[in-house]
């Protein structure tokens, strides 16, 4: 009626839908009475063929379906849709074994959701999948989450589209869009250009935005990995799982872009390779409140200059730093400091408050700038430069618990 007509339904106070409608004209009608008879008259079939549909499809089980999912291709190396159901199923219980989610309440709507593709109704009205997966599992006596989710897991759709919003939703529609990426990664088909038949971009994004905006901190790295495990070994899925990766982390950088996001603050996260969208999404924002600091652009030169340092560090890198090495005052000071911060913030960022953490780090502003100033770290004396080498490289790492910061460019 929407789509084809372009007839405006009416819902009542509840948002329940009423048995009218509204059309709009163009010409002031001399009978009224007619042109509303006329549109009736052309939308009465279409509710006389829905009705035949919904008698018919209820007639079986949805659950009948999963025999004739055999024979439906998904695609031809990949198996039928039934074979693609099962790894699904297999996976979106792994994702709810991770706490997230019903575990029988997930396999089971990931075995339904493909099952009113076999309907008369869906057939007839494809825009209806999922919709009329979760009325005529309502019918069957499904849980209702296990119905939801059938028109869930298709969430999103489109950039800027609902999220699935019950946990068995959020998993079905993780699993199926993380067993297409793998499978058509595996047989050579990613997206080239402005080809994308699997809309492997669009998959991506949308695990992307169920797993930050979902608020699910789940790794994806072993999420791929798990999915691939799920193939028949001659399609050696295992060796798609880094490509993957890499193409969902390129398709972040879009998605953080889009958000007005400095594309370097996503550049100094990206080095640390957090595989956890949702970690990496607290450190981007903490990064790109970080910046707005005075402090920021000299302790970002300060790791850019450590950096420079320790790459033309041909030996392994000194970690452990002696006090009694420590001759500058300045060095003394920085060591000091450091070792106090290091205490405050690392327990923060381990619990990915990392925002709080380089709030405190902050304040190594003053000690780093005047170390620099007042210490010559290339030392004649092998020891002491080796010490202070320890020295940079121990206040390196505690910023890259978060980022690179010597990606940030002023």
């Amino acid at each position: 009626m929407q789509d084809n007509q372009r007839y405006f339904p009416v819902v009542d106070t509840h948002g329940r839908l009423l048995p009218h409608f509204i059309t709009i004209t163009n010409l002031e009608s001399q009978d009224p009475a007619q042109v509303r008879a006329g549109n009736e008259r052309v939308i009465r079939p279409r509710f006389s063929d829905a009705e035949f549909f919904w008698k018919q499809d209820r007639k079986q089980p949805l659950a009948a379906h999963m025999e004739t999912l055999k024979h439906v291709v998904f695609q031809q190396r990949l198996g039928s849709l039934a074979d693609k159901s099962a790894r699904v199923a297999g996976l979106a219980r792994f994702i709810a074994e991770q706490g997230h989610s019903n575990i029988d309440w997930a396999e089971r709507a990931a075995r339904l959701a493909k099952c009113d593709l076999m309907t008369q109704m869906v057939q007839e009205f494809p825009e209806l999948q999922g919709v009329m997966g979760r009325y005529y599992a309502l019918h069957d006596q499904e849980a209702p989450e296990v119905a939801q989710a059938l028109e869930e897991h298709y969430l999103p759709r489109f950039a800027g589209d609902r999220l699935p919003a019950t946990a068995t939703g959020r998993s079905v529609a993780l699993a199926d869009r993380l067993d297409t990426l793998i499978g058509i990664f595996a047989i050579g088909q990613a997206p080239s250009g402005a080809k994308d038949p699997f809309a492997l971009r669009r998959a991506t994004l949308g695990v992307l935005r169920i797993l930050i905006e979902g608020k699910l901190d789940l790794d994806l790295r072993t999420l791929l990995e798990h999915t691939a495990a799920n193939f028949d070994v001659a399609l050696r899925a295992k060796s798609a799982v880094e490509t993957v990766f890499d193409f969902m982390m390129d398709r972040l950088r879009g998605y953080y872009l889009d958000q007005g996001i400095h594309p370097d603050t996503f550049e100094a996260v990206l080095e640390c390779r957090p595989a956890r969208p949702l970690d990496f999404d607290r450190r981007v924002h903490a990064v790109g409140a970080f910046r707005e600091l005075p402090e920021a652009a000299s302790l970002a030169a300060a790791n850019k200059r450590i950096r420079n340092i320790l790459r033309k560090i041909d030996t392994v890198l000194p970690f452990e730093v002696r006090l009694d090495l420590l001759t500058e005052e300045a060095e003394q000071a920085l060591a000091g400091r450091l070792a106090e911060l290091s205490s405050e913030a690392i327990p923060l960022m381990e619990a990915g408050l990392y925002g709080e953490a380089l709030n405190r780090l902050a304040s190594l502003r003053e000690p780093v700038d005047t170390f620099f100033d007042q210490v010559l770290v290339m030392a004649g004396d092998t020891a002491v430069r080796d010490n202070r080498i320890a020295l940079l490289n121990e206040l390196s790492s505690l910023f890259l618990r978060v980022a690179d910061f010597s990606r940030l460019q002023d």
